[in-house]
């Protein structure tokens, strides 16, 4: 009787080691390695860097060259740029030969394909983002660390006295690692162990609250966001001069990371009189990292995606708050001229339970579809922005009928 097993595989660049292991069980071995893991067909080889890549960069890719660039015999592992990991199957990464239909990520996709993206009888190509399918995250040091694991199915036959298995039993693991400043090329190791379990410690967060100095011309802010978000105000501008209802242009954002995976999350924002903020009067912009419902004047977020030209949007927060004084909650008389912007901030890593995702619904409610995460102090910050001056000058009739309009 055949049963079909499920083998958790771990694989990895160092994947031809345990196809070497078990070539010296079920096969011969060629004394020329390079030969063996380089022996592939023309027809069947899959490209591996740009049409164009020289010999020297393409082994430095753990890739085979003969006139192009081609995959090897075994498991080649490749961390994107963009944030995603490529995995290169080869079917002659063992003996006997691998069954590539049986090679899968142990953990269906959490919002996009995770099975091959291209397949042959030779090589099976899976390429997905480092944070879906499975993904963990954990920190050593500088480096954020992405790993995945695969699974395949091997047949069992099933005796009165025991069960064995012909097919090929195979353990690696694959990973991606990102430092602070720079992507760095991909470092990974046979696992014979279940995996650590996740770590949820990215490290010191540094975020920046800066005020947007661009000038908008059509009636409301949504319609230009890059032209206001094209400039920004330095310290020689400050402090800055408004008029009430005056659009102040904010831009929250993470500082010296390049993990294209790290999502910024606003989870208070608030004003006060004086550059502490803890001070008070306070009154509320953001909860949540929605609008404040019970301000009549509601400050606006502006999206930042891949339109807006920067290299990693899910770093950025904007938003647009009309400009107001603070009151003595008895007389209503103008307390201060002075605004300060605060604003809670915190770093969130995709996974499986928190999408990092915040919705926020039109009119009075509010709410974040991500179930509550609790997070460490060292993935939280509170930013705050340099002063704004309420100016005596009022706005013009034309004017404050242009911004009630851009609401």
């Amino acid at each position: 009787m055949a049963r079909v097993v499920q083998l958790g595989l771990w694989l990895g660049v160092l994947g031809f080691v345990l196809a070497q292991d078990q070539s010296k069980h079920f096969g011969s071995q060629g004394s020329d390695e390079t030969f063996h893991r380089c022996q592939v067909a023309s027809f069947a080889r899959v490209l591996c860097g740009d049409p164009a890549i020289s010999s020297t960069d393409c082994e430095a890719l753990n890739c085979c060259f003969d006139q192009q660039c081609y995959f090897a015999n075994e498991v080649t592992v490749h961390c994107l740029r963009d944030g995603q990991f490529m995995v290169v199957v080869s079917r002659a990464a063992t003996l006997p030969l691998l069954d590539l239909p049986s090679v899968n990520l142990l953990e269906g996709p959490s919002g996009g394909y995770c099975g091959p993206v291209s397949a042959s009888p030779a090589f099976a190509v899976f390429q997905f983002p480092v944070s879906d399918c499975g993904t963990t995250v954990r920190v050593e040091g500088d480096y954020v660390i992405y790993e995945n694991k695969m699974s395949s199915t091997y047949e069992v036959g099933v005796g009165p006295l025991g069960s064995i298995t012909r097919d090929s039993i195979y353990e690696l693991s694959f990973q991606c690692r990102y430092f602070g400043s720079a992507v760095v090329s991909l470092v990974a190791e046979v696992n014979t162990v279940p995996p650590p379990l996740p770590v949820a410690a990215p490290g010191p967060l540094r975020v920046e609250l800066r005020l947007a100095s661009g000038q908008c011309d059509s009636k409301g802010a949504h319609g230009c966001a890059d032209a206001v978000y094209s400039n920004y105000y330095g310290d020689a501008d400050y402090p800055v001069t408004k008029v009430l209802r005056e659009p102040v242009y904010v831009e929250v954002r993470i500082l010296e990371r390049t993990d294209p995976n790290l999502v910024l999350l606003l989870e208070h924002c608030w004003a006060t009189s004086t550059a502490s903020p803890l001070s008070l009067p306070q009154w509320s912009l953001l909860v949540d990292g929605c609008p404040y419902r019970d301000d009549r004047y509601q400050t606006s977020l502006v999206p930042v995606d891949a339109s807006s030209g920067l290299l990693f949007p899910s770093h950025y927060k904007r938003f647009i708050v009309q400009m107001f004084t603070f009151v003595d909650p008895e007389s209503f008389v103008p307390l201060k001229e002075t605004v300060f912007i605060h604003c809670s901030t915190a770093v969130c890593h995709p996974s499986a339970t928190d999408r990092c995702e915040q919705r926020c619904n039109s009119g009075k409610q509010r709410r974040s579809i991500a179930p509550v995460v609790k997070r460490s102090p060292e993935e939280k910050a509170i930013v705050s922005s340099k002063p704004v001056v309420l100016t005596n000058t009022e706005l013009t009739a034309t004017d404050q009928r242009l911004h009630s309009e851009g609401e």
